[in-house]
């Protein structure tokens, strides 16, 4: 006979032999109590919980009643086989595997990905003031909003893109959402039935969410001038995802020619649309970024338009905004016009004082500063070595190369079908022998195409710089 565990309140306004019948019923459902288990006695059991023998036979009587329990003559009360029960031990084991988790990394010392920004450069105290502010006088910001942003963020991000970007974009076509994955899962829902060309190499996230979402992918290489038009005529495809601004991990930026060749490829037939993701877009150093390709085709053209304030602002403040055309404005609001809005009202009405105020252009202008001079000193200490022998030098790997690279986003595999030309056999080449660097730095090597005498089977870490270079001069760079 089982010793039953229950915990009874009696001032609760749930009588006793509910709350009886509830416990017991549970614990047949979720496995605790197995076919055939045998229950304590009437007696027994109210003896334990000190109630009244009428509770426990209450509580029995609807459990016989709804098939939980069978009562059998001078025998007892038995538990009754449920359908639906888990076995208790197979769930108990995968909790315990769920809940382990993994020891902490070591933080690196040298953060090499270009999702990392530097915390010390945000603004915090005009940040938190402008916050302040609204937490004092902002009642109406616990209400829900508009679905696609509070107008006034959206007037303040339109005249913001116009004026540095280029984009042709009036407020009612822009919406808000908590990063450019989500909107990005909103588009592909809207665009499902076409395939969508990427580039290869490319930030490799797109693609994921692009693939969840239906849209198949298939990889178009790019080449000097970023996503090739014949590649893209040839794959098929009738969506189009790019950075033309700066190219991850090539940091190349698409001429004014090619991006008229896109335009074109989008205009040729009905349904094709360029998605353009204009990342990073606020540090360029070596040249003042062109317009944006949504500018080039207009407001009522075939691209939309996707920015993100996580490398200019923080990654943890999760504010994008997506440009429709006018064309698919009017479907996005029939599929998701009553999806409340996925960014706080406080954070939206932050920023965009924060924008109104003349305070954004000013940090970005210190964090163009900050960034300038690291990349700076960095190449410098890379050009140093240009010419040392480098730990696999054989395989072709010269070191200066790595300053062109990027790391962080996450490159597209290229033994991946749809790979190919320059971009087949990228390897990770900024780091060295083994002893070089400590092993959790490894997640933060730089992709480089490799050419066909550089390949080698399984696709595995290329060489890297050499103990020299990542151990003494990445040191003397970051000071």
């Amino acid at each position: 006979m089982l010793e039953l565990t229950v915990c009874l309140d009696a001032e609760a306004e749930v009588p006793l032999y509910q709350q009886l019948y509830e416990h017991l019923a549970g614990q047949i459902r979720c496995g605790m109590l197995k076919k055939g288990d045998r229950l304590p006695g009437k007696r027994n059991l109210a003896g334990q919980l000190a109630v009244a023998v009428n509770t426990v036979d209450t509580a029995y009587q609807m459990l016989v009643a709804e098939g939980y329990l069978e009562a059998r003559e001078r025998s007892g009360f038995f538990v009754l086989e449920y359908a639906g029960a888990p076995v208790w031990e197979g769930l108990a084991a995968e909790q315990a595997e769920a809940e382990k988790e993994a020891p902490p990394s070591p933080a690196p010392r040298f953060d090499l990905s270009t999702g990392a920004v530097d915390t010390a450069l945000f603004p915090f105290r005009t940040w938190g003031r402008l916050q302040k502010e609204l937490l004092y006088n902002g009642e109406e910001l616990l209400r829900h909003g508009h679905r696609q942003g509070d107008m006034e963020l959206r007037r303040e991000l339109a005249a913001y893109l116009r004026s540095y970007r280029g984009v042709a974009c009036s407020p009612e076509q822009i919406v808000v959402g908590a990063g450019v994955e989500y909107l990005l899962g909103l588009l592909a829902q809207l665009l499902r039935g076409r395939t969508a060309a990427v580039e290869n190499p490319g930030y490799d996230r797109p693609r994921i969410i692009l693939e969840n979402n239906g849209i198949p992918c298939r990889c178009v290489d790019i080449d000097g001038g970023g996503l090739d038009p014949a590649g893209l005529e040839g794959s098929g495809a009738g969506l189009c995802y790019v950075t033309p601004s700066h190219h991850f991990p090539t940091g190349a930026t698409m001429p004014a020619g090619r991006r008229a060749q896109l335009l074109r490829w989008a205009a040729a037939r009905e349904g094709r649309y360029i998605l353009e993701d204009d990342y990073d877009a606020e540090f360029r150093f070596d040249m003042r970024p062109l317009p944006s390709l949504q500018g080039m085709g207009g407001g009522g053209g075939r691209v939309v338009y996707l920015c993100t304030f996580s490398k200019s602002l923080a990654p943890s403040i999760r504010i994008a905004c997506m440009v429709l055309p006018w064309e698919l404005l009017g479907e996005y609001r029939r599929a998701f016009g009553s999806y409340s809005n996925t960014v706080s009202r406080f954070e939206q009405q932050t920023l965009r004082l924060f924008l109104e105020g003349g305070y954004f252009t000013r940090h970005l202008a210190r964090m163009r500063g900050a960034y300038k001079g690291r990349m700076e000193r960095l190449a410098a200490a890379l050009e140093e070595v240009r010419g040392r022998p480098a730990v696999g030098a054989a395989h072709g790997a010269p070191p200066a190369a790595a300053a062109a690279g990027g790391a962080g986003r996450g490159g597209h595999d290229p033994a991946r079908p749809g790979g190919g030309g320059a971009a087949e056999g990228a390897q990770r080449v900024l780091y060295g022998a083994q002893g070089a660097v400590r092993g959790q730095l490894r997640d933060f090597g730089i992709r480089l195409p490799a050419g066909r005498r550089d390949r080698r089977a399984g696709g595995g870490p290329g060489p890297g710089l050499g103990p020299g270079v990542t151990a003494v001069i990445l040191g003397r760079a970051a000071e």
